[in-house]
């Protein structure tokens, strides 16, 4: 496993070959997965709709006149083969002869959980993932890690715990999220076990930081946190790293069906590509077809590495991202993207503007009086005329000289007018979910009901 994913100078050595040399090795890969593919029902019914035979498939050159695949087909295969689906491959294997598999769920952040299957091999390559870049974006054996991702039937929380259990010294603190260990209680807990890392999702570690400061305990000199490695979006990284005392953070991205995709190295100038194991494509939002270098569109993603279970060819996320241009200054060749930059599936056309409603907080983020937390109403009036409205949580009162500098700051990024409405912190909680969900809710569309 280690030969095909490199980990510590090892990888840093992978990492700096040639394009060639990578993708001779990304060739060798893709052909033992697309040899288990086609022994999955899945991708014969997926594959055969679209007129693609054994033999048709050449190489990683054919990925893009191949069919993606998303969660809508998984839910379908589901509905077909209830309740497991038929995308693991598990009739593949004779009796006795099925790797261990491991059962997971996802967050349901876009609509149904969808059941999430791993073999032994490609769950532990997906640790390895991503425990190599916890090292590689700086974590140390002496560092004690608060992690604030879900458990039960969630995928998160699981993963990450193998993946710093397994593949880093560091240790562990499974606090979960607010509904498993109250934030207040969180906050003690890292002091108790003198926490210097903290891992999960900004909107909820910004959270913390807040609480931290109710509690009477200042975020520098009461709570030694030097690093951050979560899932950014379009965050202010700087605004969170004041809220710790000047903490490093750090951006990565994956999925709850292919794991670790791309992270931030210690450059932090975008997030380099798991080249060695996931071979990105960033395809057209309506078309599905490659974009232009630099340009945002959908990633889709083949799993190089799961040639178990449900092996993964042209998953699209349906999260938008682009390629960065440029060399890297570590001397790393794999490619790197910008990072999440919203969901193509989320996003709202508003008088003929596109807009993706994470983008609201990083804008916000530019006004003091800004608390942190906000969430997007979609409307339709009687006319037929759709409205956008921000609600947002302020400091310091609600007032309409605040509404208009949010308006008129809005209105500069996004190009249209939109609706504003202000409370005070705390307020939005019921509607945005923080202290449940892995990712808060971020838009209520009400125009098609």
């Amino acid at each position: 496993m280690q030969e095909e994913h490199p980990v510590g100078d090892a990888f840093l050595t992978f990492a700096k070959k040639s394009r060639d040399e990578i993708r001779a090795h990304q060739e060798k890969l893709f052909a033992r997965l697309v040899d288990r593919a086609w022994k999955t029902k899945f991708y014969q019914h997926h594959w055969g709709k679209a007129g693609v035979e054994p033999g048709d498939i050449k190489g990683l050159e054919t990925l893009p006149s191949l069919p993606s695949f998303d969660k809508s087909d998984i839910m379908e295969s589901i509905a077909r083969n209830p309740p497991l689906g038929d995308f693991a491959g598990f009739e593949s294997y004779g009796p006795g002869e099925r790797p261990p598999a491991i059962m997971h769920t996802t967050s349901g952040t876009t609509g149904t959980p969808q059941v999430l299957l791993f073999g032994a091999k490609s769950r532990e390559v997906q640790n390895l993932l991503l425990g190599r870049l916890y090292r590689f974006q700086g974590l140390r054996p002496d560092d004690v890690i608060h992690s604030v991702y879900g458990h039960g039937m969630i995928n998160g929380g699981h993963y990450v715990r193998e993946a710093v259990t397994h593949w880093t010294s560091s240790l562990f603190l499974s606090a979960g999220t607010g509904v498993e260990t109250p934030s207040v209680k969180q906050v003690q807990l890292m002091k108790d076990f003198g926490a210097t890392v903290i891992v999960g999702f900004a909107d909820y570690i910004k959270k913390l930081a807040r609480v931290a400061v109710e509690q009477g305990l200042d975020p520098v000199k009461d709570l030694n946190i030097r690093m951050i490695s979560g899932h950014l979006g379009r965050e202010d990284k700087e605004t969170l790293s004041q809220a710790w005392g000047g903490a490093a953070c750090f951006d990565w991205y994956g999925v709850g069906d292919t794991g670790c995709i791309a992270g931030e190295g210690p450059d932090r100038d975008g997030l380099y590509i798991m080249e060695d194991a996931q071979f990105l494509e960033i395809g057209d939002i309506d078309t599905g077809k490659p974009v232009a270098e630099g340009a945002e569109g959908d990633m889709i993603c083949t799993c190089l590495f799961k040639d178990d279970l449900y092996p993964i060819i042209r998953f699209n996320t349906h999260d938008v991202t682009r390629l960065r241009t440029g060399a890297s200054s570590l001397g790393i060749n794999f490619q790197r993207i910008e990072g999440f930059l919203g969901r193509s599936d989320n996003m709202v056309k508003i008088r003929g503007i596109n807009i993706f409603p994470q983008a609201m907080g990083p804008i916000l983020e530019e006004d003091a009086a800004f608390a942190g937390e906000f969430i997007c109403k979609a409307k339709r009036d009687e006319s037929g005329r759709d409205e956008f409205i921000v609600a947002a949580e302020v400091n310091g009162g609600a007032s309409e000289a605040v509404a208009d500098r949010f308006r008129a700051l809005l209105k500069q990024k996004i190009g249209i007018d939109v609706g504003v409405e202000l409370s005070g912190p705390g307020s939005l909680a019921a509607l945005t979910q923080t202290e449940v969900r892995q990712k808060p809710i971020r838009l209520i569309d009400d125009r098609f009901k």
